[in-house]
């Protein structure tokens, strides 16, 4: 097996085709991750939640990372890491920018109306917000492996 490094471009083209990642994000020294659907563009990535604990944590601590992979067997697998800063897209301020977090994430499928209408029925009447955000990229690295040719 062969392990090389990933150009910017090539993170940037993995990234406009993944859909499912896992976000790590920390709050008081403590971790965690979580797995969660976004959309990209080349500056955000695009992601939808309502409110627990990831995001919580990312209010209280923006700076986090997500991590994506596409593993075909052991010797052949791509994996890039983003390191940002989380934004909420809260209304009114940033009606435009909810508006294009919810096309984008909207082209991958509607996976999260199911998290929605699941949550609503936990919680009975109480109303669900629906909450988008990006997380702004500062950099990020990817490796790709490929199997030896013989």
């Amino acid at each position: 097996m062969e392990i090389n490094v990933m150009t910017g471009e090539e993170c940037s083209a993995f990234l406009e085709g993944a859909f499912l990642g896992r976000l790590g994000c920390s709050c008081e020294n403590q971790p965690y991750v979580v797995p969660i659907h976004f959309a990209c563009d080349d500056t955000y990535l695009y992601g939808f939640s309502t409110l627990g604990q990831k995001v919580k944590w990312m209010r209280a601590n923006p700076k986090v990372c997500v991590q994506t992979d596409e593993i075909e067997n052991q010797g052949e697998w791509i994996s890039v890491i983003v390191y940002g800063e989380y934004e909420e897209l809260r209304e009114p301020q940033y009606t435009a920018e909810r508006k294009q977090a919810s096309s984008l994430v909207g082209k991958r499928c509607h996976w999260w109306l199911n998290a929605l209408g699941e949550r609503q029925m936990r919680v009975g009447e109480n109303s669900i917000e629906p909450l988008f955000f990006r997380i702004r990229i500062q950099s990020m690295s990817g490796l790709r492996a490929t199997e030896e040719k013989r």
